[in-house]
């Protein structure tokens, strides 16, 4: 019975580039196919940008997206740590939002390229930077390798700091406008929760039982 089990446990085991699942095979494809797909339309973008600062800031998520593309190939390619670790994205400044409502012009399609601006380019940056960050957290939770999903589960939050870099700009050039509730809806909101009691007396409970 000894010998069974040493040689099924053999057979089960299989080298770095292999350790991947079948699940995980394909959504990783899908968050490196869609990572190029960003890097891509953020340089279609950059012809059309006016403000150096959004220019500056394209760039600059540019390469830390092609960074983290190139991290996730490696360990995805190799099935071991990448040669290059992991960062994390740090915001410059962080602004406080201005909040409330101005009024303007109702949106609509744009009838030609000479009609690209920089609220439109921002507005498709930051949905591309959003459903990056939800396609990584769903790739995540489907990877059995421990380096590839740590490496995702990584760039989780870097992205989230990317869209909320973003958001700074659009909301202090009021392209990206955060209505407020009332006082009295917003503390009804806040107040609405409390925290849950006794949670050490409940785990010493649990951790008893076992």
């Amino acid at each position: 019975m000894q010998q069974q089990n040493v040689t099924s446990s053999q057979s089960k085991s299989v080298s770095p580039p292999m350790n991947h699942g079948g699940h995980e095979l394909f959504d990783v494809h899908e968050v490196l196919s869609c990572a190029i797909s960003v890097l891509d339309q953020y340089m279609m973008f950059k012809q059309h940008v006016q403000d150096q600062e959004l220019m500056k800031l394209m760039d600059k998520q540019y390469q830390f997206m092609a960074m983290q593309y190139n991290i996730t190939v490696d360990c995805f390619k190799s099935g071991q740590e990448p040669t290059q670790k992991t960062t994390t994205y740090l915001i410059d400044d962080v602004l406080q939002p201005v909040y409330g409502l101005q009024p303007g012009q109702p949106k609509m399609p744009i009838q030609s390229i000479s009609e690209i601006n920089d609220a439109g380019i921002t507005d498709s940056m930051q949905g591309l930077i959003k459903s990056h960050a939800g396609l990584l957290t769903k790739a995540a939770l489907e990877t059995t390798n421990p380096v590839v999903r740590r490496v995702l589960a990584a760039q989780v939050q870097n992205f989230i700091e990317m869209s909320y870099e973003l958001f700074m700009y659009q909301n202090k050039k009021a392209y990206y406008q955060v209505p407020q509730l009332t006082v009295a809806d917003m503390q009804h909101m806040v107040q609405s929760y409390a925290p849950a009691a006794n949670i050490a007396a409940g785990m010493s409970a649990g951790q008893n039982i076992h």
